[in-house]
C-alpha cells in the first residue's frame, strides 16, 4: 500500500477556516481524513501541506512513525513551527484513520483500547459561537449563556471573562470580574463544572495571581493559561501561590516543548492540541509525560469536527485524561459537512466502534463554505491608553 496524494478542503465555519486533510492510497477507495486547522494561518498551512506532501507520497501509510519522521527529519527546519506542526498534524491523522479502516478497528483500539466508557466534555458560553466565546465580559451576558449551555444538558463550561490586562490589575477590572464570577457561579449552582480561560491576557504573574486569588471562592476546576506561554519562571511563581489548579499547552506544539513546564511542575492539566502538536504520536509522548509529572490531560479542541473526532478516540485510551474542550455549537451546520460518531448524552461522548475515525466529509456541503478571511478579535485589545495587548 502507498500514498498516492494528498488534499486539503478548507471550510469557512466564521470564526475560523477549517482545514480538512485527505490522504489517498493505491487501494481502491482507501483513503483518510485529518485536520490541520489553525487560526489566522490557514492559507499558510494550506502551502505546509503541498510542501510536506512530496516526502510522503510514495510511502506505506501505516508506517505512521517512519512518515511523521520522514516530515521532521527531510523537511531541514528543526522544529517546523506551528504551521508546519499543524500541516504535519492533519496529514498524520489521515494515516492513522487510514490504518484503522484497513484493519477494521477504530483508531482507539490502535492506540491500546479503552481506558473509560465515556468521554467527559465541555463547551464555551453560547456553545461556541463567536460572538460568545470572546464577547462574554459582563455578568448578565455570562449568566444568560451559562445557563443556556446547562439547559442544553452539559455539566462543565468555559469561559473568557478575564479583562485585557497590562502587567497590572486593576482594582475595578478585578470587582468587575468577581461580580460576573459570583452571579455565575449562584445562577448555574455547584453542580456544574467552571473553568475560566484567561488566554494569556496578563503579563505579569502579578497580574494573574490577582485574578487568579479573585477565583478562590467560586472553585473552578482550572485557570488556563494564566500568562502566555514562555516563562517557566513566572508560571512557577504562580503556581506555587494560586489556590486553584493551573492548565496550559494550547500553544505548545511538542513533547519537547511540553517538557520544561513538566519538570517545574507548574500544570496540573496539559491541554494539547492534536491538530498543533503533531497529532495523535506526538500528543501520547505528551500525556505520557503528563502522567510521570502528575499532570492531567484535558486536549484543547475549539475546532473543527474532524479534530472532535481526533480528540475523542485520543481520550477514550488515554489513562491521564480529564476532560475534553469542544464546540460543536460553533455553527448550526457543524454535523452536516462531517458525519461522524460524536454522540453526546448529558454532558459526554459515547465510544464510537466504526473503522479509523469513524468519519465523511461532505465535500458538497463544503463546498457552501468556501475560504473567507476571519474577524481579528486582537484588535479589540487594547489598554484605554491604546497599547496593544494579548487578546
Amino acid at each position: 500500500m502507498k500514498i498516492t496524494a494528498i488534499e486539503t478542503h478548507v471550510v469557512n465555519a466564521e470564526l475560523r477556516n477549517w482545514i480538512f486533510v485527505r490522504v489517498l492510497t493505491d487501494e481502491p477507495g482507501l483513503y483518510g481524513w485529518g485536520e490541520a486547522t489553525l487560526e489566522w494561518k490557514t492559507r499558510a498551512v494550506v502551502g505546509a501541506v503541498e510542501d510536506l506532501a512530496p516526502i510522503v507520497v510514495g510511502l506505506d501509510p501505516r508506517d505512521i512513525e517512519q512518515a511523521v519522521r520522514a516530515m521532521k527529519k527531510q523537511g531541514f527546519w528543526q522544529p517546523l513551527g506551528v504551521i508546519g506542526t499543524t500541516a504535519l498534524s492533519g496529514i498524520e491523522m489521515a494515516l492513522w484513520d487510514i490504518f484503522g479502516k484497513s484493519v477494521g478497528l477504530p483508531v482507539w483500539r490502535l492506540l491500546g483500547g479503552k481506558v473509560r466508557d465515556r468521554v467527559p466534555v465541555y463547551t464555551h458560553l453560547g456553545l461556541g459561537e463567536k460572538d460568545a466565546v470572546y464577547h462574554s465580559m459582563d455578568a448578565s451576558s455570562l449568566v444568560e449563556r451559562g445557563l443556556k449551555v446547562k439547559e442544553e444538558g452539559y455539566r462543565a463550561m468555559k469561559l473568557v471573562n478575564v479583562p485585557y490586562t497590562h502587567y497590572t490589575a486593576t482594582p475595578a477590572a478585578i470587582d468587575g470580574f468577581v461580580d460576573g464570577m459570583r452571579r455565575l457561579r449562584e445562577a448555574v449552582g455547584d453542580e456544574i463544572e467552571l473553568m475560566v480561560d484567561f488566554h494569556g491576557r496578563c503579563a505579569s504573574a502579578g497580574a494573574a495571581l490577582a485574578y487568579l486569588r479573585a477565583l478562590e471562592p467560586f472553585r473552578v476546576m482550572f485557570a488556563e493559561e494564566p500568562l502566555p506561554p514562555g516563562d517557566i519562571g513566572s508560571f512557577k511563581a504562580i503556581a506555587e501561590a494560586s489556590p486553584v489548579p493551573i492548565a496550559a499547552g494550547e500553544r505548545l506544539t511538542s513533547a519537547q516543548e511540553f517538557a520544561p513546564y513538566f519538570d517545574a511542575r507548574v500544570l496540573t492539566v496539559a491541554q494539547p492540541d492534536l491538530c498543533h502538536c503533531g497529532g495523535f504520536s506526538e500528543a501520547r509522548r505528551i500525556a505520557a509525560l503528563a502522567e510521570v509529572a502528575g499532570a492531567g490531560i484535558a486536549p484543547h479542541n475549539p475546532l473543527g469536527p474532524i479534530a472532535g473526532v481526533a480528540a475523542l478516540h485520543f481520550d477514550i485510551a488515554t489513562p491521564n485524561f480529564i476532560i475534553q474542550e469542544e464546540m460543536t455549537g460553533a455553527v448550526p451546520w457543524y454535523f452536516e459537512v462531517v458525519q461522524g460518531p460524536i454522540i453526546r448524552v448529558d454532558s459526554a461522548w459515547q465510544i464510537p466502534d466504526a473503522p479509523g475515525l469513524g468519519v465523511e466529509v461532505d465535500l458538497k456541503v463544503a463546498a457552501r463554505h468556501p475560504y473567507k478571511q476571519e474577524p481579528f478579535p486582537t484588535r479589540e485589545a487594547k489598554m484605554p491608553d491604546g497599547t496593544i495587548v494579548d487578546w
